[in-house]
């Protein structure tokens, strides 16, 4: 066999014809049941029982029946039966399965079949099914009957795709620490658009939120008829147009009947000329944004910025974006933060500036001018966020492939970034403006209820973990 011939076999699978096999022939194969089998095949099937998709339970060996038994352990027997024997062309007709033992996560099976009776009239073949765990345990124990090809069948082994579940887990666990009954009182500025009522609904039954809705209290009323919310039960501060309702919320905040301003659908300039006006609101820092990203296929919380205020920052201030964006770590329980500064490539080049301002925010680093995080770059973002890509280019550094903040040269990258992320890569963002003395949530009408919801969540956490520090503006 020529080394052609060989490649072709070695990626094609060939089925076993009726009259090639014969009673006591077998097949197996062996598999370890992780975590990310239970959450797809729960995905697949719709059946989301919290035994299943709870890790630490599942550890235990206990699992839901039909994931541990019926769906894992009678796909791979189909498997067994679809691929090796009789292989490709094989109908599978029926299956009585009995189930002794538990499977848990880390344990790993043996799966085999045996041909036990061949029907030659109908060209049919009964297997007997065995399912045995590492300890030598019969788990599950049955019989499969099939109809077996009469042909020869080769097709080419097709690869699984790598299948990306967008759980956002990173969210739900930041959400999980903020009691039910922990609601800030917040105003709403000018909540005149349905998706606007529904997010203030949401939070507001969510435990995370008191109300004041400031605005045109009548088409306030109106919209809220129209998205069947009832708002009845919440505080209403009357203002004719969307400015003076920025004017009146932030009004409450200095007065102390608020502790939080959040934004409807009015725009965002309106707002931040009402807060920049208020004395009371400054804290003698920079107000700088930061994108919380929870990336499915990343293992940790991202953070963007800046994305949403500088257009082109000056190094002076992104060092002030730096620091907030570290503030905004450790406020959320992430110590000594990894900060990865951004550019095209990961050596300083004077033609592209953004690499020579890594390289002097790094040695103000080191210098104490920035402080909490540890800082490197240039990196470009592969660096930074794959430890695949960095070993490839020889780069020895602590941040790169593990980067927790991500700190983009401009607002155009960091925009496009963040969108990407959330568009592309299944991303769920909410975000941060630090520099204020009271959070200030903003929302756009293109974001999901889950992304509003969540960011006043992200929002009571920050007043809970950081009450003494310089406060921020939440956008999802």
């Amino acid at each position: 066999m020529n080394a052609v011939s060989a490649l072709v076999t070695a990626t094609c699978i060939e089925n076993r014809t009726f009259d090639e096999i014969s009673l006591g022939d077998s097949a197996r194969i062996t598999r370890t049941l992780t975590q990310r089998d239970i959450e797809l095949f729960s995905a697949v099937s719709g059946d989301m029982s919290p035994v299943e998709m709870d890790a630490d339970y599942a550890g235990t060996g206990m699992l839901h029946h039909l994931v541990a038994h019926g769906m894992w352990g009678g796909s791979l027997i189909s498997a067994v039966l679809g691929m090796q024997l009789p292989g490709p062309g094989t109908i599978h007709l029926a299956q009585d399965l009995r189930f002794y033992a538990p499977i848990g996560v880390g344990d790993t099976i043996d799966v085999n079949v045996t041909a036990v009776e061949k029907d030659a009239l109908r060209h049919r073949i009964v297997f007997h099914c065995c399912v045995r765990n590492q300890y030598g345990v019969d788990v599950i124990l049955g019989k499969a009957e099939v109809q077996v090809p009469l042909k020869k069948i080769r097709c080419p082994h097709v690869d699984l795709p790598d299948v990306q579940i967008a759980d956002h887990r990173r969210f739900r666990a930041m959400l999980s620490r903020v009691a039910g009954d922990s609601s800030i009182t917040v105003a709403v500025v000018h909540p005149c658009d349905e998706s606007s009522i529904v997010a203030v609904k949401e939070a507001a039954a969510a435990g995370w939120i008191e109300p004041i809705l400031v605005g045109p209290a009548e088409k306030i009323r109106r919209v809220a008829g129209q998205a069947g919310v009832d708002i009845s039960a919440y505080r209403m501060v009357d203002a004719a147009h969307s400015h003076a309702a920025a004017q009146r919320a932030v009004a409450l905040v200095t007065s102390g009947e608020a502790k939080v301003l959040m934004k409807g659908p009015l725009h965002t300039d309106e707002l931040m000329h009402a807060v920049v006006a208020e004395p009371g609101l400054h804290t003698g820092r920079r107000l700088s944004h930061v994108y919380l990203m929870d990336v499915p296929s990343y293992e940790r919380l991202l953070l963007v910025t800046d994305a949403a205020i500088h257009i082109a920052p000056t190094l002076a201030e992104k060092r002030d974006i730096i620091q907030n964006a570290i503030d905004l770590a450790y406020m959320l329980d992430i110590g000594a933060p990894k900060v990865a500064v951004l550019s095209a490539v990961e050596t300083v080049n004077p033609a592209i500036p953004s690499t020579a301002d890594s390289a002097a925010l790094c040695k103000m680093a080191s210098r104490g001018q920035i402080e909490g995080g540890v800082v490197d770059g240039p990196l470009a973002f592969d660096n930074a966020v794959s430890k695949l890509a960095a070993n490839e280019k020889g780069i020895d550094s602590a941040v790169a492939g593990a980067a927790d903040i991500l700190v983009v040269p401009d607002l155009e990258s960091g925009n496009m970034l963040a969108k990407q992320l959330t568009f592309l890569a299944g991303a769920e963002a909410a975000g941060i403006v630090m520099g204020a003395r009271v959070p200030i949530i903003l929302t756009s009408r293109a974001d999901t209820s889950r992304a509003r919801v969540t960011s006043c969540a992200i929002t009571a956490l920050i007043l809970l973990a950081g009450q003494a520090r310089p406060a921020a503006v939440v956008e999802s």
